[in-house]
């Protein structure tokens, strides 16, 4: 019988002093919503403007030598592609990487400027996995799945390692609640198992919010047919894994969905208060927050996942043409 692996707090721990010493910490900002001091921690302004590179790092440093010489292949919309790629190429391993022909441009092209190969897929009527797997399979190389994998969900997981030391260093209250946007889940388990004592609630744009209900019902819950149209292209996963499903039903986390006018006042809520840009899909935890949907409570952490935003769009965004 194969036993699979399973992601550990020990491999968070050990992802985040691999992490440590290849890259800087991430700004952790401190803002008070409704009179209490919330935390938020700016993984938008990572080298690839999104926390995915840290499970990249995580996952191509633990290939042997044979390995990164076959190469490695994932699919993702952007953000996953752009740390795969960067990871890659920083330990000279060839990429291919299967990205969705509607991908926000620019992420496509900070994924081809790192020297990734993109094989291009209808989102709506291909499946990318199927493509991927294919792919691997024929190329003798490594598959990199974007949430489904131990070492990537141990490797975001390091940003709430990397959190905690900075309030033990600002001498802020520990963490109790962690607002985490959630596509396949990958960075909501991987916080689940580095702060064990929070409690997790991640978020999803409405109509994707499929982690939400299977958390709610206990088993998977796909998106259903003909989901509706989202700015949040980050968060865009059809089905959950069970993988990070389990962490995370495991824990008891909740979940919380919110809709695309929300996501857009997040935007604009970031840049003024704390003069970053955030992608709609890195906006959504925010988004939450700022609707009223959770108590505001001390010793609150909210995720802002990515800001790989596209310019047009986010220029309308900020002169709120909505």
């Amino acid at each position: 019988m194969t036993i699979v692996r399973q992601p550990t707090r020990a491999g968070v721990r050990d992802a985040a002093s691999k992490v440590a010493e290849i890259l800087p910490q991430t700004p952790l900002f401190v803002q008070e919503i409704r009179g209490v001091p919330v935390c938020f921690k700016a993984e938008c302004l990572q080298p690839i403007g999104a926390f995915k590179i840290r499970g990249a790092w995580h996952r191509l440093t633990a290939l042997d030598d044979p390995a990164r010489e076959r190469g490695v292949v994932a699919f993702s919309s952007g953000n996953h592609a752009q740390g795969v790629a960067w990871a890659a190429r920083k330990l000279g391993i060839p990429a291919v990487i299967v990205m969705p022909a509607d991908a926000p441009k620019v992420k496509r092209d900070a994924t081809l400027a790192t020297g990734a190969e993109i094989v291009s897929y209808d989102r709506m009527t291909e499946s990318r996995e199927k493509i991927a797997a294919h792919l691997a399979h024929a190329r003798g190389a490594t598959l990199v799945p974007s949430f489904d994998d131990p070492w990537i969900i141990e490797g975001q997981g390091s940003a709430g390692i990397e959190a905690m030391t900075q309030i033990v260093e600002a001498r802020l209250p520990d963490f109790t609640n962690v607002l985490v946007p959630c596509g396949g889940g990958g960075l909501s388990a991987g916080l689940a198992l580095a702060l064990p004592d929070a409690e997790i609630v991640t978020v999803e744009p409405e109509g994707w919010d499929d982690m939400r209900r299977s958390l709610d019902a206990g088993w998977i819950e796909p998106v259903g047919e003909n989901p509706p149209p989202t700015a949040c292209d980050a968060l865009q996963t059809m089905r959950v894994s069970p993988l990070t499903f389990d962490v995370l039903s495991r824990r008891g986390a909740t979940g919380l969905a919110v809709s695309e006018a929300e996501v857009r006042a997040a935007q604009r809520w970031a840049a003024a208060k704390l003069r970053v840009v955030v992608e709609p899909g890195g906006a959504v935890a925010l988004a939450a927050l700022l609707a009223g949907k959770l108590d505001v409570k001390p010793g609150l952490l909210v995720i802002l996942s990515g800001g790989n935003a596209d310019p047009d769009a986010y220029a309308q965004v900020l002169a709120g043409k909505d």
